[in-house]
């Protein structure tokens, strides 16, 4: 029995740039070369946000690269997909994400003990320089204490 490597491609930028206020978890709607290359882990979530068209969120910026045996059926690597949210959840997010200085953007894109790929967005507020900074600061003094336990 084939044993499932554990697919999760996370937009650690989107830690750094911006302070997290809700997560939700979406479903995506993807082509049959996008699951495939997915579960090679080949995509990239740098520049991952979310928009509303037509009342539908649609996730922009993900690069997922073509599927390495796909023929003309091949899908386009930065095209917009799709997410799937329950109705509430939608209205609330779009009306947060009308607020001034509040966006949408991707976290996390994992498959699910079903197959099915699934991913984590944010509502998020942009970080000011200086709370990047003290970002810094804790994620290094961390790392020193860490060091200095070991010894």
């Amino acid at each position: 029995m084939a044993t499932q490597t554990k697919i999760s491609i996370k937009n650690k930028k989107a830690y750094f740039q911006y302070e997290i206020l809700e997560t939700y978890t979406a479903g995506i709607v993807l082509t049959g070369t996008e699951i495939k290359s997915i579960r090679q882990s080949k995509a990239s979530m740098v520049d991952a946000y979310c928009k509303f068209i037509n009342g539908e969120l649609w996730l922009t910026g993900m690069h997922i690269a073509e599927y390495s045996f796909g023929t003309y059926n091949n899908h386009e690597p930065k095209r917009e997909r799709k997410l799937l949210l329950n109705r509430t959840e939608l209205r609330k997010l779009f009306r947060s994400s009308q607020e001034k200085g509040l966006t949408i953007v991707a976290l996390k894109l994992f498959v699910n003990p079903k197959g099915l790929a699934k991913v984590d967005i944010g509502l998020a507020r942009g970080k000011k320089m200086h709370d990047k900074r003290e970002d810094l600061k804790k994620k290094d003094s961390k790392r020193e204490m860490e060091r200095l336990r070991k010894y």
